[in-house]
């Protein structure tokens, strides 16, 4: 029985892995397919799509899935809106939520759901966003890069910042517009991109004691188990003496 259980634990296991992964895969091919509206799917013009196939390489999802992906996008419209809701958190922490919606109702329902279970509450437009701002970040490892090679590269393309966030780690931000000429200069110089993406940061930042930030990071994690949302983002940040 115990060699059971065991078993049963682990195909358990491995079946909330694949539910998570194949939650991944649809948000990512939504956002793929939107970004490539119209038929602009060429991504030295389109960051929004060349952000969506990075974060698609990096989840291994089959390039079949990805060019039919393309293909709804560039013949027609699939309904889907791209929409960003703000709201508060705990403490007045900001929250910027990012979705992909074919029913606004619904979404917004479920997000002001999520707000109120968590001490929060759904915010009007403009409410929280001017205390974010876009832009680009990029991170690499220098396990398989050269740290020197990243930094030249960065800073001489137009990277606003770039920052070693530990031994192995260097994280670039740069402007929307400069995203794109970023990622070919790394592609061109052959250096790997761990992760990239177009995200919100926020300008200021609130910071919480380690029970708060808990019941913040419960709040991002139940936005993010919504269908229609791609990203969640916040100004809450855990108090450096925790």
């Amino acid at each position: 029985m115990a060699g059971h259980s065991k078993w049963a634990n682990i195909q358990h296991r491995k079946n909330r892995q694949d539910e998570k992964k194949g939650k991944l895969w649809t948000k990512i091919i939504r956002e793929i397919t939107v970004a490539a509206r119209n038929g602009v799917t060429d991504i030295n013009s389109n960051f929004q799509l060349r952000a969506a196939l990075g974060k698609a390489s990096a989840a291994n999802i089959p390039k079949d899935n990805i060019n039919k992906a393309l293909q709804r996008g560039s013949k027609e419209s699939d309904g889907y809106e791209e929409i960003n809701y703000e709201g508060y958190g705990i403490e007045g922490s900001a929250f910027v939520v990012k979705t992909l919606t074919d029913n606004k109702i619904k979404t917004a329902s479920e997000i002001r759901h999520a707000f109120t279970k968590n001490s929060g509450n759904l915010g009007q437009d403009g409410s929280v966003s001017f205390l974010f701002r876009s832009c680009g970040k990029f991170i690499f490892s220098t396990a398989s890069s050269s740290e020197e090679n990243i930094f030249n590269i960065a800073l001489e393309v137009g990277a606003e910042d770039v920052v070693k966030l530990d031994e192995n780690t260097i994280e670039v931000t740069c402007l929307p517009e400069q995203y794109i000429k970023l990622c070919n200069a790394f592609d061109n110089a052959k250096i790997a991109i761990e992760s990239s993406d177009i995200i919100i940061e926020p300008l200021i930042t609130v910071k919480l004691n380690q029970e708060k930030y808990i019941k913040i990071q419960k709040l991002i994690m139940d936005l993010e188990n919504l269908d229609d949302v791609q990203s969640v983002y916040t100004n809450a940040v855990l108090a450096d003496n925790n």
